[in-house]
């Protein structure tokens, strides 16, 4: 058996119906199992509200006005950050034309260009 706990083996002629089906499988299971987790997390976030709502009041309005902070330590250094960027944005690039270019070009080239739109406010 070339897939432990699954009744396929490489000899089928069907194995890549079979393995698309297994990883459909697979990937609906993963889908349900984050859907519950989402709803045990807003559930759980619900209930502590509700709790803290009937206990202090006070206390509930302001962790509503503070906003949650995600993510894990200080953000990157500004100097680095703006360098990194520069250093991309700075060198020019040479993209390698695909001929479908010229192509869309020429095809494109016929076009009257529409007369601008001017508003009045």
């Amino acid at each position: 058996m070339a897939f432990a706990g699954t009744n396929i083996s490489l000899s089928q002629p069907d194995i890549t119906q079979k393995l698309t089906e297994r990883i459909d499988d697979l990937k609906q299971k993963i889908a349900a199992w984050g859907k519950r987790i989402r709803r045990f997390t807003e559930r759980s976030r619900r209930f502590n509200q509700n709790r803290l709502f009937q206990s202090d009041q006070k206390r509930l309005y302001k962790s509503l006005e503070r906003p949650e902070v995600s993510g894990a330590g200080p953000g990157p250094d500004q100097a680095n950050t703006v360098a990194f960027w520069r250093g991309l944005w700075s060198e020019p690039v040479n993209h390698s034309e695909g001929p479908w270019t010229e192509v869309v070009a020429s095809q494109c080239a016929s076009i009257t260009p529409m007369d601008p739109l001017y508003f009045d406010s």
